[in-house]
């Protein structure tokens, strides 16, 4: 299986953010999104998960020489900041959302919450209470159910203390098998650490870093001279 993208092109205005992006992710591994802000990161994301249009191209799954579009069924995207319902506690809105997904493995929720380390006590508190952090573990573990063909995390563990921060990313490291996921991070020790490829975004495009590269003693210098090229292009451009 692989995500497909052909062409891809988007812009706010005059501000071309996406330009005719050509990319292939594949079944299996995590890919990390670098990017520096702004560069486009998250409004990939939102194009990819249909939040917003984008002006051309397209975007799939290929999967054993058939095409499936990308849909709620086959795609999730963890935000930055997690849009959940506040009035219901954790574990009323899991078990809600397995209602909806009609996913019937209500005797296992109870698994489900001891997979993301989150108590008895606080399960059955209100949402609105929960720290930040508390807030995107229920809204990871909403997917970590549902399991769709495509994960996209935009900066997800960034709301997380290193402990509760290596615990998903051990459960991500599992969950890969089967799936597409993209982690977009500004944190380069994270990606490095989490990532079986990555990816930057360049000049509007997307390119994959050596893969020898990310284990390398100058993995740091060479993300930033590759940022920094972009940034050079930019100034050109403005220039002339």
């Amino acid at each position: 299986m692989e995500l497909v993208i052909e062409k891809l092109r988007k812009s706010y205005g005059d501000n071309l953010v996406l330009d005719d992006i050509d990319f292939r992710f594949e079944e299996g591994k995590i890919y990390g999104l670098l990017g520096r802000n702004g560069s486009g990161k998250t409004t990939l994301f939102n194009c990819l998960d249909e939040l917003i249009p984008y002006d051309s191209g397209r975007a799939y799954l290929l999967e054993n020489g058939r095409e499936e579009p990308l849909s709620d069924a086959n795609t999730g995207l963890v935000l930055t900041e997690c849009q959940i319902p506040d009035f219901l506690t954790g574990y009323e809105f899991i078990r809600s959302f397995m209602e909806i997904m009609d996913i019937d493995e209500k005797d296992k929720i109870d698994d489900y919450f001891r997979m993301i380390s989150l108590s008895k006590e606080d399960q059955h508190k209100l949402i609105k209470d929960y720290s930040m952090g508390m807030k995107n573990k229920i809204q990871i573990l909403m997917y970590l159910i549902s399991k769709p063909k495509v994960l996209l995390l935009d900066e997800p563990l960034t709301s997380f203390d290193v402990i509760v921060a290596a615990e998903i990313k051990e459960i991500l490291k599992e969950q890969k098998q089967g799936r597409i996921i993209v982690f977009s991070s500004h944190i380069l020790e994270l990606v490095q650490s989490l990532c079986d490829e990555i990816v930057v975004i360049n000049n509007r495009k997307l390119i994959l870093l050596d893969s020898e590269k990310i284990h390398s003693e100058d993995f740091e210098e060479t993300v930033v001279e590759i940022l920094k090229n972009e940034n050079r292009k930019d100034l050109a451009a403005e220039e002339n």
